[in-house]
């Protein structure tokens, strides 16, 4: 793991929508950019990969939620033969398509699941570096507790993405492909129809391929975005704000969960994303920005989340 020696740093992102590459999201969760201090940790250098989640399943046996069999009470009205385990992939149309209905391109799949990342008929045999995907919260947290970690706050995980860079953009700096070159592993061409795979891959990539943070981390932006143990509330910058006034806030850790709110999709709790995705781009999703936001109901998984962990000091 990689020492972060904690500190003060400005949390959030400005308005990046009248700005080169900044996308039509104004981002207005990740406002105001306030202060926050985070003390020191340990945190993972890159994203868990299918390697060591396999490790894992092996020493505990673990079953994954999307490996598990659907509660018939949990879906009323649905015929026993279609509670199949499976989980959500992305699943690209044919053609291009209005980017106001996300289910144009994701898809139910049954039987798919961290060993089969695309459903049934994948396989992660070649890709053993690649980050592990389908895990739902409880299973990223699983892992941390066997392994002696724990899930990082999205205070602690925006301070380590940004490497002691204040204020930029990226967590490599301000311009999207600095010299020409992809930083990380996001979506190319016309979103969700074609991806180019102009960045080298079209799906996730392995770890560690491009190049570190000045923290020495890696995919802190794209590739898959990383689950954190903050309960997500669009506002909670600016109830920090209100609460600490000119004082920076020390170690937030979100909202507690009776709290936390979608506006999307009001009852449902969501535990806070970060780093965007294999999938993000300029045209509909720009949150591999450093200091922007997203979120996920803690039972779902899908072929774009996965996690890293962080350590306290002993």
């Amino acid at each position: 793991m990689v020492w972060i020696p904690g500190g003060e740093f400005s949390m959030g992102t400005t308005d990046p929508t009248l700005e080169v590459c900044g996308g039509p999201d104004s981002m207005d969760d990740a406002r105001p950019v306030h202060r926050v201090y985070v003390d020191g940790f340990w945190i993972d250098p890159t994203e868990v990969t299918n390697e060591a989640f396999a490790r894992f399943v092996a020493a505990t046996g673990y079953v994954t939620v999307a490996e598990r069999p659907l509660r018939p009470e949990d879906y009323p009205g649905v015929a026993p033969d279609k509670l199949v385990a499976g989980s959500v992939v992305f699943t690209p149309p044919n053609q291009p398509v209005p980017l106001s209905n996300a289910l144009a391109w994701w898809s139910y799949l049954p039987r798919a699941d961290w060993r089969h990342p695309e459903g049934p008929d994948s396989t992660i045999v070649g890709r053993e570096q690649h980050p592990v995907v389908h895990v739902a919260y409880e299973d990223a947290e699983a892992y941390a507790r066997w392994a002696g970690k724990r899930l990082p706050t999205e205070a602690e995980w925006e301070f380590a993405a940004r490497g002691g860079l204040s204020g930029q953009r990226y967590t490599w700096g301000n311009e999207l492909q600095p010299g020409g070159q992809w930083k990380a592993n996001i979506w190319e061409g016309t979103f969700p129809y074609k991806n180019s795979g102009a960045d080298g891959f079209v799906h996730t990539a392995p770890v560690g391929h491009y190049d570190a943070n000045p923290y020495g981390l890696f995919d802190m932006a794209g590739n898959v975005w990383e689950w954190c143990s903050d309960w997500y509330r669009p506002d909670t910058y600016e109830i920090d704000s209100r609460a600490n006034q000119s004082r920076a806030t020390r170690n937030p850790v979100g909202a507690v969960r009776e709290k936390s709110f979608d506006p999307q999709e009001p009852g449902v709790p969501k535990r806070v994303q970060r780093g965007g995705s294999f999938l993000c781009t300029d045209q509909y999703c720009t949150r591999y920005m450093v200091g922007s936001r997203g979120k996920g109901a803690p039972d779902t998984g899908s072929n774009h989340v996965g996690f890293r962990c962080v350590a306290d000091p002993r």
